[in-house]
């Protein structure tokens, strides 16, 4: 994200949480060798969830409140309403503390997925930057908000 436009968007650090937490919620390699194998660094699924929906109260209003602000457009805010469903759905059905295999086998789980990698790409893409990178660490996202 170090490359992510600054000055265009009011609202950029909350927009750098959300495309980290669409990235991890996007990437099934990731999830794979980060969350299911433990590795520290790139907390949990829960960690995820709190960064799209609980940082920006997606879960009481649309994304579409936030064109403007965190989102460039009309079409970021609806794929981005379109992944918080989702994935709110899963997190009532599971629950907050559930094991990260508990989430993934889910079978609303694939369309998390999707979405959130459609959401995620064009965020990325809009930013200027390549959708296909590995998501960072929770260090790296937290220098890079701490920094600008």
């Amino acid at each position: 994200m170090a490359g992510m436009p600054i000055n265009d968007m009011p609202w950029w650090r909350w927009r750098a949480n959300v495309r980290s937490a669409l990235h991890m919620l996007g990437d099934p390699v990731f999830q794979q060798e980060c969350w299911l194998a433990g590795r520290p660094g790139y907390g949990d699924v829960t960690d995820a969830v709190y960064r799209l929906v609980e940082d920006t109260w997606l879960d009481n209003w649309s994304a579409e409140k936030y064109v403007g602000t965190i989102f460039r457009d009309q079409q970021e805010a609806a794929l981005v309403d379109a992944v918080v469903l989702r994935v709110l759905r899963v997190l009532h059905e599971v629950g907050a503390d559930a094991p990260v295999q508990t989430y993934l086998g889910h079978p609303v789980w694939p369309e998390v997925l999707g979405a959130a990698r459609e959401a995620h790409t064009l965020l990325a893409s809009n930013d200027g930057e390549d959708p296909a990178a590995p998501p960072c660490s929770l260090d790296v996202l937290a220098a890079v908000v701490a920094a600008r």
